[in-house]
């Protein structure tokens, strides 16, 4: 019988002491046991490293971004495929099982999809919940986590020059030489909690970065991602589960609206500034 593959998980972190133990015993605790930890943290100030260092030996520190770490991370792994998990997230018990089993029963198969499910605190938490809950199958939304590591490095893993959209354009990269599949099993994504100010001073950080994401060639996702009218046309198109509860549903819309407002303001303030200097 073909000895099962090593599956290297890979954490890039900062400051994450408050969450990093949920994520590390989400990974201990996989049905598939032929794995390997590695954490790469971005020099953090808090307990992360030490917290890491009880759960694996593999804990190296590499900044400046999530890109350079996993890239980093993947350069110290042992494994045949590698899973890249956010200190933020837990995974299903079964999640790398049943990759596993997917990539091994076709080979055609390169690269996989984890889709995501919010959870956390407060009434904004729920917002972003059912905002997550749209996504779950549509391409243009989700992006791959587990990649054959050899193929991973043909392609020259994630842009280390991108803060935003690397993980959608490692997965384009990826369409064109393999398939990608999607799992049955969910990523856990706990986003504590959350305020709809703290949302909003998120996107308008990645969206100061997301220019050079925009300007890929043959970018076939783009227009469907940075388009409001094609957001609202995915939310509308299921309205019992929109408005399921009313509150949450309108709230969301507004969570949204705001993100994509402080988006536009973040991407012209980039292009802006380049256009300046």
């Amino acid at each position: 019988m073909k000895k099962t593959p090593l599956v290297s998980v890979i954490i890039p972190c900062k400051n994450s002491s408050k969450m990093i133990s949920s994520c590390l015993q989400s990974i201990k605790d996989q049905t598939y046991k032929n794995l390997e930890i590695i954490v790469v943290d971005n020099y953090s100030v808090d307990d992360t490293y030490a917290i890491a260092r009880t759960f694996t030996k593999n804990v190296y520190k590499k900044g400046p971004e999530r890109s350079t770490q996993r890239n980093w991370g993947v350069m110290k792994s042992r494994g045949d495929w590698v899973l890249f998990v956010d200190s933020d997230m837990e995974l299903s018990p079964t999640v790398v099982e049943n990759c596993v089993k997917i990539v091994r029963k076709n080979s055609a198969v390169k690269g996989l999809i984890i889709p995501e499910e919010s959870m956390g605190e407060g009434f904004w938490a729920k917002c972003k919940n059912l905002e997550r809950s749209f996504y779950v199958g549509v391409a243009y939304m989700e992006a791959a986590r587990f990649f054959n590591k050899k193929l991973f490095l043909e392609v020259g893993g994630y842009d280390e020059t991108m803060v935003s959209g690397e993980d959608w354009y490692l997965s384009q990269k990826f369409e064109k030489v393999g398939k990608i599949k999607n799992v049955p099993d969910l990523i856990y994504h706990n986003e504590g909690q959350l305020t709809l100010s703290g949302t909003i001073r998120k996107k308008f950080y990645y969206a100061k970065h997301f220019v050079k994401y925009m300007h890929i060639r043959d970018n076939k996702y783009i227009k469907h991602q940075t388009s409001i009218v094609s957001r609202y046309k995915l939310f509308f198109s299921r309205p019992r589960k929109l408005f399921a509860n009313p509150f949450v549903g309108v709230g969301m819309l507004i969570m949204k609206t705001g993100e994509f407002a402080a988006g536009g303001l973040g991407y012209l303030m980039s292009i802006t500034s380049k256009t300046i200097s």
